[in-house]
């Protein structure tokens, strides 16, 4: 198991243009974060045409990114990699039980109220409190029987559709299709825990799929090693933050690489932009994620996930910088 907590990330997004466009501002977050669940070993990011990244923490500790590109262009090209040592977690397993949990519920709207107010993602429905009261009536009586219940019922019931929601889907959409992605699921997972009193967070990031010819394996090289992921992260009194998958249908584990976090996918969007020009797009994406060494120990040398980058002209290779 050591030798599989270190990874090797590479993202890579394309927009093509079918017109030129020009004044191209862009604000990214792909760089993987570096706290007590996991170090970032070293992140490249590299744009085609050639920019000049800068780099901010937000509000929430993210990494962003932001670039321009003034010339008129008819692809923009963006290209992360990063290397990422995942340290394994332990959880303190302290039975609080929900009616225990009640008494403190007027304390935590303060100090956690981005993660229990509702959001643009994450509205209060009606049908959000049906889900809480089913959840609540099959779990165990305790705060994190409660959160465990509420992930495996949303595993459970809502089908993994890809197609059946768009990026700017809320909970009411999922509710209404049943359907929906790991973006959907972590919403509804997240409304009905802060609808418990809970505090939840967003995550996104992406998921090594196991290494293994099962069907969970394809599933999870579906949802997590072609694309970005996303997940949820409750805080439990007494317990801290623990991760919950509830696409994959398990409390996160080391193969869970997070990037950013936030409220719900509004504050957390991996690419984000404007452009000048009436020119349409169209956007492709293409991520791979692997294990940094084999079985014996040794370094893994492939390093690009997508297609050669376009050759670049000799004043555009001067021009090209790169954020470490």
């Amino acid at each position: 198991m050591a030798a599989f907590n270190r990874y090797k990330l590479a993202h890579v997004t394309m927009f093509s243009y079918d017109g030129p466009v020009s004044e191209s501002y862009n604000e990214l977050r792909l760089r993987p974060r570096h706290d007590e669940s996991q170090s970032c070993l070293s992140f490249r990011l590299t744009t085609y045409p050639a920019s000049r990244p800068a780099a901010h923490l937000d509000y929430f500790n993210n990494w962003v990114h932001h670039f321009h590109i003034l010339p008129e262009h008819k692809e923009l090209r963006v290209e992360s990699e990063a290397t990422v040592l995942v340290h394994p977690q332990q959880w303190t397993a302290v039975p609080l039980r929900l009616t225990d949990f009640d008494q403190r519920r007027d304390a935590l709207k303060d100090e956690y109220f981005d993660w229990l107010a509702p959001s643009q993602y994450c509205p209060v429905v009606p049908e959000i409190g049906d889900l809480t009261n089913h959840a609540e009536s099959r779990c165990d009586g305790s705060v994190r029987g409660f959160v465990e219940s509420a992930s495996e019922l949303i595993h459970d019931q809502f089908t993994y559709k890809p197609g059946s929601t768009h990026v700017h889907s809320s909970v009411r959409d999922s509710l209404a299709t049943r359907a929906g992605v790991c973006q959907d699921f972590s919403h509804l997972l997240i409304a009905v825990l802060r609808q418990r009193g809970i505090p939840a967070r967003y995550v996104s990031g992406y998921l090594v799929p196991r290494q293994a010819a099962d069907a969970r394996a394809v599933m999870e090289n579906v949802i997590g090693g072609q694309a970005s992921h996303a997940w949820v992260q409750a805080h439990v009194p007494e317990t801290g933050w623990i991760g919950l998958d509830p696409t994959a249908g398990e409390f996160v584990e080391e193969r869970h690489i997070v990037v950013a976090r936030g409220r719900d996918y509004g504050d957390v969007p991996p690419v984000r932009g404007v452009y000048k020009g009436h020119a349409g797009q169209n956007l492709s994406v293409d991520v791979l994620v692997r294990p940094a060494l084999d079985d014996d120990g040794a370094e893994l040398l492939q390093e690009t996930c997508a297609a050669p980058p376009p050759k670049l002209f000799d004043n555009e290779q001067q021009q090209q910088q790169q954020q470490q």
